[in-house]
C-alpha cells in the first residue's frame, strides 16, 4: 500500500508539473518566434532603409557630378548653377518641421515611400527639359558641319558666300530664337532639384527613430552604422555614373553622332546628362517600394517593453531634475486651464522659449554653431564647384573628373570618418580631447590646402584673351584685343566661340579671327590654311594652318594635376578626422533634455546659412574670373567658355581657406572656453551642465553607455568633406 501510495503521489506530482513546463515552453517558444519576428521586421526595415539611403545619395552626387553640364546646355552663369544647388535644401526646410512633428505620429514606412516617390519625380523632372527644348547647338563654322561648300572662314568678300549658306545660317538663328524660350527650362531642373529635396526629407528622422524604437538597443548603434556606410558608397556610385554619361554625347539616341564634329574634350561638350537623372529615379521608385508593405508598428523586444524609454533616455532626464520638474508642473497647469489647440501651442511656446534662451546661453554650443556654420560654407562651395576647377585649371573632361572624385576623394572622407570614431572610442577621449582632435584636424587640413596655390597651372595661350596677337601677355580689354591687325580685312564677330589650335601652339577663339582664308575636310577632321594670323610669333612672313579645337594645357599640367590629386586626397581624410570628435562635442556639451532640440538648431543653420547661400556667392566669385563669355542666339551672355586659370585658383582657394582659417578661430574660442569650465573651481559647476558649460572630467561609465553616438555620427552633408 505504501508504494502504490508514493507511486500515486509521485505520478500526481508529475501530472501537475507536466502542465507547467508545457506551458513555459509555449511561452519560450512564443517568445522566440516573437523575437524572430521582430528581429525579421527590423532587418527588412534596415535593408530597405539602407537602399533609400543608397538611392538618395547616388542621385544627390550625381547632381553635382552634373553642374558643369547643366551650365553649358542651359547657357547659364555659375551663379545660377548654385541657386539651383541650392534648392535642394530650401524644399527640405519647407516642411522638415512638418515632417518632424506629425511623422511620428503617423505611418513612418509609408511617409518614407511616399518620398521616394516624391523624390523619384523630381529626379525625372530634372531630365524632362532634353526632351523638350530641341537638340543641343555648339557653335562651329559652317565647313565644319559636315557642309559641302567651300566657305572661306575669313569673310573677306562676303559676295563669295553662297546665298543659301548665308539663309541657312540665318534661318537657323531665327530658329533658335524662336526656341529661346527653352533657355529658361534651367527652371524645370531648379524645381526638380526642390522637390528632390522636399521627398528626402522623411527619410533621415523618420528612419532613424524607427530603428531606434524597434531595434534592440545594443543593436540599434550597429543598424544605424550600417546605414550611414551605406550613404557613403553612394556617392561614389553617383560620380562613376557621371563620368561614364559625361562621355556620351548629349543629344544620344536623338542625332546621328557621326555628324557631331566635338569630342568630350572639346570645351564646348555637353554629356547625356539627362540620362543619369533618368537611372537615379528608377531606382528611387525601386527603393521606395518597401515601405508600402511594411506595418506602422513592430513587436518591441521583450527589453523594452516594460518601460518606454531606453536607458540612456532615463539616465538623461533624472540628470536634471529641477528644471524638468518645473517644466512639467508648467505643462500640467497651462493642460488645465484648457484642451484646445490654442493652449497647447502656447504650452509649447512657454516650453520653446527657455529652452531657446538656454541653448543659446551656452557659449560652447554657440561658439561651435558659428565655427560649423563658417567651415560648412566653405566646404559645401569648395565641393560644388570641384569639378569646375578641376576642368579648368589642369584641362581634365567632365568624365575624367568625375571618376577621379568619385574612386579617390570620397572613400578618403568614408576612411577618415570611420579613423575618428576609432580614435574616440579606442583612447576614450574626454570633451576637452575631442575639441583639440576637432581644431587639429581642420589646422592641418586648411593648412594642406595652402599648399594647393603651388599647383595650379598657368593660363593657355589664347590670342586676344591671355596672349597678344605678337605675343605678349595680354593686358588690356578682352573684347577689343580680339581683333588685330592680321584679322582686320575679316568680317569677324567678337561673341563666337569656334577656338582652334594653330601650328604654333596657341588657341584662336574662332577660324575667322586666326584670319585662315580656307578649309579642308569637314567634321572633327577640318584643316584651315593661309591663317594670317597663325604663326605671326615666330614667322610673320610666312602664313600656317590650324586644326578644330582648342590647344592642350602645357607639359607641366599633367605633373600638377598629380600633385594636386595626392594633396587633395589626404586634405579630404584629414578634415574628415575631425568630423566625428566635433560632433561629439556637440553633444556632450549641452543639457541632456535638450539634445534632440539642439541637434535640430545645428541642422537647420547649417542648412540655412551654409547649404543654400554657399553655392551662390562662390558662383558669383568663380564668375568674376571669366575671359570670355558665350552668347546667346538671340543676344544676351550665355554661360563662360574661358577662365582665367590663376584668378580662378585665387578665388576659389582663397575663399575656400579665408572661410576654413575664420572657423579655426571659433574652434580656439571652443577650446579656450573648454579649458576655463574645466579649472577645478569650476569643474563641479560643469559637471551638473549648469550655466550653459560642460564638464570635461572622463566619466568611464558615462562614455561606455554612449559609445552608440561615436559609430553612428553624422553631420548635415557629411559627403561633402572632399
Amino acid at each position: 500500500m505504501e508504494i502504490s501510495s508514493k507511486e500515486n503521489t509521485q505520478l500526481f506530482s508529475n501530472n501537475t508539473i507536466l502542465p507547467a513546463d508545457r506551458s513555459s515552453f509555449k511561452s519560450e517558444s512564443s517568445a522566440s518566434k516573437e523575437k524572430q519576428s521582430c528581429c525579421g521586421g527590423i532587418k527588412i526595415f534596415l535593408g530597405a532603409l539602407s537602399f533609400v539611403y543608397f538611392a538618395k545619395a547616388l542621385s544627390g552626387s550625381y547632381l553635382k557630378s552634373t553642374l558643369t553640364q547643366i551650365e553649358r546646355r542651359f547657357d547659364i552663369p555659375s551663379s545660377l548653377v548654385g541657386i539651383i544647388d541650392g534648392s535642394f535644401e530650401i524644399g527640405n526646410l519647407l516642411i522638415i518641421i512638418l515632417v518632424s512633428y506629425f511623422g511620428g505620429k503617423l505611418h513612418r514606412p509609408r511617409i518614407i515611400g511616399a518620398g521616394c516617390l516624391i523624390m523619384s519625380a523630381g529626379t525625372f523632372l530634372i531630365a524632362m527639359p532634353q526632351f523638350f527644348m530641341g537638340r543641343y547647338q555648339y557653335e562651329r563654322f559652317p565647313s565644319t558641319l559636315n557642309s559641302t561648300a567651300s566657305i572661306s572662314p575669313c569673310l573677306q568678300d562676303k559676295s563669295q558666300t553662297s546665298l543659301s549658306a548665308l539663309e541657312k545660317s540665318q534661318g537657323k538663328i531665327n530658329t533658335g530664337c524662336e526656341k529661346e524660350a527653352g533657355s529658361s527650362m534651367w527652371i524645370y531642373v531648379l524645381l526638380g532639384n526642390l522637390l528632390r529635396g522636399i521627398g528626402e526629407t522623411p527619410i533621415q528622422p523618420l528612419g532613424i527613430t524607427y530603428l531606434d524604437d524597434y531595434a534592440i538597443e545594443e543593436n540599434a548603434a550597429l543598424y544605424i552604422g550600417c546605414v550611414q556606410t551605406v550613404a557613403i558608397i553612394g556617392p561614389i556610385f553617383g560620380f562613376l555614373l557621371g563620368s561614364l554619361c559625361a562621355k556620351l554625347y548629349v543629344d544620344i539616341g536623338f542625332v546621328d553622332l557621326d555628324s557631331v564634329t566635338i569630342t568630350h574634350k572639346d570645351v564646348q561638350w555637353v554629356g547625356a546628362w539627362w540620362l543619369g537623372y533618368l537611372i537615379a529615379g528608377v531606382i528611387s521608385v525601386l527603393a521606395g517600394i518597401p515601405f508600402w508593405f511594411l506595418p506602422k508598428h513592430l513587436p518591441k523586444p521583450e527589453r523594452r517593453k516594460d518601460s518606454s524609454t531606453s536607458s540612456e533616455q532615463s539616465k538623461f532626464i533624472t540628470e536634471d531634475n529641477t528644471d524638468q520638474h518645473k517644466s512639467y508642473q508648467q505643462q500640467v497647469k497651462i493642460a488645465e486651464m484648457a484642451k484646445g489647440k490654442s493652449i497647447e501651442f502656447l504650452s509649447w511656446l512657454l516650453n520653446f522659449l527657455p529652452s531657446l534662451k538656454n541653448l543659446f546661453g551656452n557659449p560652447v554650443y554657440i561658439l561651435y554653431l558659428c565655427a560649423s556654420i563658417i567651415q560648412f560654407n566653405s566646404l559645401i562651395g569648395m565641393v560644388t564647384y570641384k569639378p569646375k576647377y578641376i576642368e579648368q585649371q589642369y584641362g581634365q573632361t567632365s568624365a575624367k573628373t568625375n571618376f577621379v572624385i568619385g574612386l579617390i576623394n570620397i572613400p578618403a572622407v568614408a576612411f577618415g570618418i570611420f579613423t575618428g570614431g576609432l580614435i574616440m572610442k579606442k583612447f576614450r577621449i574626454n570633451v576637452l580631447g575631442a575639441a583639440k582632435l576637432s581644431l587639429g584636424s581642420s589646422f592641418f587640413g586648411y593648412l594642406l590646402l595652402l599648399s594647393l596655390f603651388a599647383m595650379g597651372c598657368e593660363n593657355s595661350d589664347v590670342a586676344g584673351l591671355t596672349v597678344s596677337y605678337h605675343g605678349t601677355k595680354q593686358m588690356s580689354d578682352y573684347e577689343q584685343a580680339l581683333f588685330s591687325e592680321c584679322n582686320s580685312g575679316c568680317a569677324c564677330s567678337k561673341n563666337d566661340w569656334d577656338p582652334i589650335c594653330g601650328e604654333d601652339g596657341v588657341t584662336y577663339v574662332s577660324a575667322c579671327l586666326a584670319g585662315c582664308q580656307a578649309s579642308n575636310g569637314s567634321g572633327k577632321n577640318t584643316v584651315f590654311f593661309n591663317c594670317s594670323c597663325v604663326g605671326t610669333l615666330e614667322s610673320p612672313s610666312r602664313s600656317s594652318s590650324a586644326v578644330v579645337g582648342p590647344c592642350q594645357k602645357g607639359n607641366e599640367c599633367p605633373k600638377m594635376f598629380l600633385y594636386f590629386l595626392v594633396i587633395s586626397v589626404i586634405t579630404s581624410y584629414t578634415l574628415s578626422v575631425g568630423g566625428t570628435p566635433g560632433y561629439i562635442l556637440l553633444l556632450r556639451c549641452i543639457k541632456p533634455h535638450l539634445k534632440s532640440f539642439a541637434l535640430g538648431i545645428y541642422t537647420l543653420a547649417i542648412r540655412v546659412l551654409a547649404g543654400i547661400p554657399a553655392p551662390v556667392y562662390f558662383g558669383v566669385a568663380i564668375d568674376t574670373t571669366c575671359l570670355k563669355w558665350g552668347s546667346k542666339r538671340c543676344g544676351g551672355r550665355g554661360a563662360c567658355r574661358l577662365y582665367d586659370s590663376s584668378a580662378l585658383r585665387y578665388v576659389y582657394l582663397g575663399l575656400t581657406l579665408v572661410l576654413g582659417t575664420v572657423s579655426i578661430f571659433f574652434s580656439v574660442a571652443v577650446l579656450w572656453v573648454l579649458r576655463k569650465r574645466s579649472s577645478p573651481q569650476d569643474e563641479t559647476l560643469s559637471a551638473n551642465g549648469e550655466r550653459g558649460g560642460c564638464g570635461t572630467k572622463s566619466r568611464k561609465d558615462n562614455f561606455v553607455h554612449s559609445d552608440h553616438l561615436i559609430q553612428t555620427t553624422y553631420w548635415p552633408e557629411k559627403e561633402t568633406r572632399l
